[in-house]
């Protein structure tokens, strides 16, 4: 397809577009994540996405890039973040060797001076050399501006930056621009797609919602991660995918401090692959629960509850009974 002049992405066309185009890349959207990456495009606004850890929020900036071919640029955010790490820094060490040369050629360079003027003159020449941009070293925001063919921008954990920075944010997301006082405005030929994640570790600022459109990802159902599992775990068979991921979604409504993430029911997949597994054993289970969990008190706690889980996951069959030759009293 061709690119759309006013943007320089691949036209998205249709929210349906969307949700088949990140398909082919193998993330299964849904009608609300779609609609969200349209109207990002066609609006330039940035989305901010909701949700816990592990539900495909950093995902979807990954393979949005990929679909369309682009780099992407992850700022990852934490406590004490600044904008000389997010935005630019100056290449001190190259401004340090440039001086020593500069040093080294003084007398050359100001020997026909006449006077203390003359000389200072000549000095203050190299002043714009030494910040100019080939000793600006660009960040996460300013590189992603840089692109010419446009960029996925991820900002990630934004909740976890302070509130000065998500201000500072604010202020460059808003035109796609930035100042470098030395040098001038950096504007972005093509605005970067922007996609900040949060855990809701903090409450963000209204003012930054505003801004932003807004985007929950929950972890999805059975049938949105029996998919999931499929695009990215080809080779597992039907029937070992409907227990896998049964079994999963009911560790999830266990009493467990981290609930498994996606990326860990498609490890969990791939394990069972690894390990020529045709169907869930109770012992297996056990020895692989790490794949999913990872604290040991998760461990310890679905333990417990595993001949029920498995059981569960695998579902009665049409003499009413369970894979353990049980009848099914539930």
């Amino acid at each position: 397809m061709a690119k759309d002049i006013s943007t320089g992405y691949e036209p998205l066309t249709s929210i349906e577009a969307v949700t088949s185009g990140l398909a082919t890349v193998g993330y299964i959207s849904t009608r609300e994540i779609s609609t969200s990456v349209f109207l990002a495009h066609g609006l330039r606004k940035p989305i901010l996405i909701e949700g816990p850890a592990g539900v495909g929020k950093t995902d979807l900036a990954q393979s949005l890039a990929k679909w369309l071919d682009l780099p992407v640029l992850r700022l990852q955010c934490y406590e004490g973040l600044d904008e000389g790490k997010a935005l630019y820094e100056w290449k001190y060490g190259k401004q340090l060797l440039y001086t020593q040369i500069l040093k080294e050629k003084l007398n050359e360079l100001i020997g026909s001076a006449d006077n203390l003027s003359q000389s200072l003159g000549k000095l203050s020449s190299f002043e714009d050399l030494f910040f100019s941009e080939q000793f600006l070293e660009s960040r996460p925001l300013l590189t992603a501006m840089q692109q010419p063919a446009g960029s996925v921008l991820l900002i990630d954990e934004i909740d976890k930056s302070d509130e000065e920075f998500e201000a500072f944010l604010l202020e460059v997301l808003s035109d796609y621009q930035v100042t470098v006082p030395e040098i001038g405005t950096i504007r972005a030929n093509v605005p970067p797609i922007v996609i900040l994640t949060s855990n809701n570790v903090r409450e963000l600022g209204d003012a930054l919602k505003r801004r932003c459109l807004h985007l929950h990802i929950g972890f999805p159902d059975a049938a949105r991660e029996r998919m999931i599992v499929q695009a990215r775990v080809p080779d597992v068979t039907e029937s070992l995918l409907k227990q896998l991921v049964s079994f999963v979604q009911g560790v999830r409504e266990t009493d467990v401090k981290k609930r498994p993430s996606i990326s860990e029911t498609v490890d969990w997949a791939r394990t069972l692959l690894l390990m020529h597994a045709n169907a869930l054993d109770e012992n297996f289970v056990r020895s692989t629960l790490n794949v999913l969990l990872k604290h040991e008190s998760d461990i310890a706690a679905v333990s417990k509850e595993v001949p029920r889980l498995v059981r569960e996951a695998a579902g009665p069959d049409k003499a009413g009974r369970t894979s353990s030759g049980y009848p099914d009293l539930g």
